[in-house]
């Protein structure tokens, strides 16, 4: 499974203790902040669960009479105060304020597939007996796989998450097309890049909020090729084109028509992608319709080598920080968290929660709060491991174990494939941790 080639953390290490007390003495201190870390998310937890069992309401005054600093740099002086949880905090400072802004743009993507005229006109364009057919037949080979284990073994996958990987197949290699530079509709003579110009009317009418301008490279043709970057999905449907902005937009949308409850994961370092929730499994499950990706969250870090920051998951149902999913490490794969302090974050995540459950009844939420809590408890766990796996390289001074995945199933880290359009482009871009175009509110994925 495990593709030892990919195991950047992996480098085999000698025996002897050759390496320098001050380099093991900073990766103790690494350690023993994200210790601490861990021991004040626990905390938090408890604290959390407990007010929840002593109130019937849930607590939603999120702003904490404690004065939090946030600026200050250094410890308290006694050992025992370190491990105080924090607590979520309005946003105060410019910085924060923008961050909060753009999250919260951002979280109303999933809403747009809510709209059931739009879902049943998508379906009409899915190949339904092909997908249903082919889930099927995976369904039956997992359930006959379980079997041959023992009569209490489960199936790796249910019906449902098979209905969603034929869907997966079917979207990456039958139905939508990956554009780099679009050819010339008169000649089909590869473009070049020309630059930015406004939407038209009818582009506007259909959610474009950019539009890229190519010209033909050919010197009779010379012909201009417009490629209208559409937020609407149903656009994005028509076209059948796009990057990975519309591909995540278009896929997620496909997943939520199919049945399936959806999130639409946007990842500060110019990524989009899908989580779909696998009832069979009760978690959370990694989709990427551009890498014809399944539950193989650790991809980019150690797959691509890249450096993550922030990895938040949107649903009509609120919003998750779940970067401990697809950053392990945060040593070799955690870039710079630095719009906002993170009980910022927490007070935004809140915020956000609160907006999309409003109307929910108590049941709903009910649902939901322990949904929230069996996710944050697999979240946590990844953390434990990769610290478990860190400090046996530590005492061991071997990598031989370092193997901090929490789950087997997340040991894939790259899909065995040859390299598509879109790694190609990702290439050229030179898409290793660098961060895209920042300066804009990624909507629906702008800079991808």
């Amino acid at each position: 499974m495990a593709d030892g080639n990919h195991h950047h953390h992996h480098h085999h290490i000698p025996r002897k203790p050759v390496r320098s007390r001050q380099h093991v003495h900073l990766d103790v201190a690494d350690l023993t902040n994200r210790f601490e870390q861990l021991l004040s998310a626990r905390r938090m937890t408890e604290l959390a669960e407990r007010a929840r069992s002593t109130s019937s309401t849930p607590a939603n005054d999120y702003s904490s009479p404690r004065p939090v600093s946030t600026h200050s740099r250094v410890p308290p002086p006694y050992s025992s105060l370190r491990n105080i949880p924090k607590f979520a905090t309005p946003p105060r400072d410019h910085v924060s304020q923008r961050f909060r802004s753009m999250l919260i743009a951002a979280s109303t993507t999933p809403i747009k597939y809510e709209n059931p005229g739009l879902l049943d006109e998508a379906l009409a364009e899915v190949p339904l007996d092909k997908i249903y057919g082919e889930a099927d037949e995976e369904s039956q080979l997992l359930q006959a796989q379980a079997a041959s284990i023992s009569d209490k073994e489960k199936a790796q996958w249910g019906y449902q998450d098979c209905v969603i990987r034929a869907l997966l197949r079917w979207f990456k290699r039958s139905f939508m097309g990956w554009v780099n530079n679009p050819p010339c509709a008169v000649c089909g003579t590869p473009t070049v890049a020309v630059g930015m110009t406004p939407p038209d009317q009818d582009e506007k009418a259909r959610g474009a909020f950019r539009v890229e301008l190519y010209q033909c490279s050919a010197g009779e043709c010379r012909t201009y090729e417009r490629f209208p970057r559409y937020g609407d999905v149903w656009a994005i449907m028509k076209s059948r084109r796009g990057r990975v902005g519309e591909w995540a937009n278009c896929f997620t949308m496909l997943c939520r028509a199919l049945g399936s409850r959806v999130r639409w994961v946007w990842n500060q370092e110019d990524h989009v992608w899908t989580e779909v929730y696998s009832e069979h499994q009760k978690r959370w499950v990694h989709v990427d319709a551009c890498e014809e990706a399944w539950d193989t969250p650790r991809l980019y870090t150690e797959g691509w080598g890249k450096k993550m920051s922030y990895v938040i998951a949107f649903s009509n149902e609120g919003c998750t920080d779940v970067t401990r999913r697809y950053v392990r490490n945060t040593t070799s794969h955690g870039a710079s968290r630095d719009r906002c302090p993170e009980e910022v974050l927490m007070y935004i995540v809140n915020e956000i929660r609160q907006m999309r459950r409003e109307g929910l009844s108590k049941e709903e939420k009910r649902r939901i709060i322990r949904e929230d809590q069996r996710e944050e408890r697999e979240l946590r766990g990844y953390l434990v491991t990769s610290l478990t796996s860190e400090i046996e390289k530590l005492l061991l001074g071997s990598g031989s174990s370092g193997r901090g995945n929490g789950g087997s199933s997340s040991e894939i880290k790259v899909p065995d494939r040859t390299a598509t359009a879109a790694e190609v482009y990702r290439r050229a871009r030179g898409e290793h941790g660098q961060n895209g175009q920042d300066g804009q509110p990624p909507r629906d994925g702008e800079g991808r």
